[in-house]
């Protein structure tokens, strides 16, 4: 990979941003009842848009392509935060009790599960588990449901400096293989936007100002993917 970082100093609080409660999720009970669609989006840092505005994060640039699109009114409600692992999401489905009324449901998790050196067995066991709840959640539909794969932080002046940054390309590839398997095994779209990231080196402008989550412009080229499968889905 192209080193970009021979200026570029790595604070401390990097470390612990990836790992902090920094950003909130949001409160989600039930879908909003004036929308003519909804979307829940599930995950962590990639899914609240850790170092980005709130309007650049791929929630909620996708809900705004599809009301657009539509032209319908749509909302989104998003159960995510930085640093969550699989169990974390869980724990928190579980206090916030969504309905299963909505229209369209993201699942995009994983990547702090091998961040903290997390047993693999514990995403094995995890991750069918909330693919059955995001199923739930859009109503039993798994035509509405879509994976999204775990973008590949090796590729961010973060990673790189990291001193592993193979080794944890080739254990996102491991993550997003299982992710994969699980969601054809359940009839349940999966989406790669992983090697959207890996350019991340080559076009900084992909790599929030943080050095190590997507920017904007990565999101919106998430969204590019999502599109068409979200808007069939909300169709």
């Amino acid at each position: 990979m192209k080193p970009l970082f021979a200026i570029y100093v790595l604070p401390l609080f990097f470390f612990i941003g990836f790992l902090s409660c920094s950003n909130s999720e949001e409160n989600t009970t039930a879908p909003h009842a004036e929308a003519e669609f909804n979307y829940l989006a599930l995950g962590d840092s990639y899914t609240i848009g850790e170092s980005v505005a709130a309007t650049e994060n791929f929630p909620f640039q996708l809900q705004d392509s599809l009301s657009k699109s539509l032209n319908e009114t749509g909302a989104y409600k998003i159960i995510a935060r930085t640093g969550w692992t699989t169990t974390n999401l869980l724990n928190a489905i579980e206090s916030q009790n969504p309905t299963s009324e909505y229209d369209l449901v993201t699942l995009l998790i994983g990547v702090n599960n091998q961040f903290q050196g997390k047993p693999f067995s514990i995403y094995e066991e995890e991750f069918p588990r909330l693919l059955d709840m995001a199923i739930e959640f859009a109503k039993g539909d798994k035509n509405s449901v879509i994976v999204v794969s775990i973008p590949d932080y090796a590729f961010t002046p973060f990673g790189e400096n990291n001193g592993n940054a193979q080794q944890i390309s080739d254990e996102i590839d491991q993550y997003n293989a299982f992710a994969e398997q699980i969601a054809r095994q359940k009839g349940v779209t999966f989406q790669n936007i992983t090697d959207i990231t890996r350019r991340g080196l080559e076009d900084p402008e992909l790599v929030a100002n943080d050095g190590l989550h997507p920017s904007g412009k990565a999101y919106k080229l998430f969204v590019e993917r999502l599109f068409t499968k979200a808007k069939q889905a909300v169709n």
